[in-house]
C-alpha cells in the first residue's frame, strides 16, 4: 500500500483484505502454538460465510475450517459446498 493511498482512504478489495488477514492468523499460529484447535477458526469460518454469501445464497453448514498438524507441517483445510447452479 503506497502512502498516498493510506492517506487519502483508499479502499482495499475484499481479496486482499481476506488475504491479508488469514496471513496474520497464521502468523500469529506459528509463534504461538500450542493448542489442537486454535480459537481463530469459529471467526474464521464466520468471516467466510459473510464473504461468500454476499455472492452465493449458501448455508452456514456447507463451510467447515480445520487446522491439522503432522510434526512441523501445518495444514489449514477450507471446504465450501458451493449449490448447484441453476439453469
Amino acid at each position: 500500500m503506497s502512502l498516498i493511498s493510506m492517506l487519502l482512504g483508499e479502499k482495499k478489495k475484499s481479496a486482499s483484505v481476506a488475504k491479508e488477514r488469514l496471513q496474520i492468523i497464521l502468523a500469529r499460529e506459528r509463534v504461538g502454538g500450542g493448542a489442537n484447535q486454535p480459537d481463530y477458526l469459529p471467526a474464521l469460518q464466520k468471516e467466510l460465510m459473510a464473504v461468500i454469501s454476499k455472492y452465493v445464497d449458501i448455508n452456514p453448514n456447507d463451510i467447515k475450517v480445520q487446522l491439522e498438524r503432522q510434526d512441523n507441517l501445518e495444514v489449514l483445510e477450507v471446504k465450501i459446498e458451493l449449490p448447484d447452479a441453476q439453469r
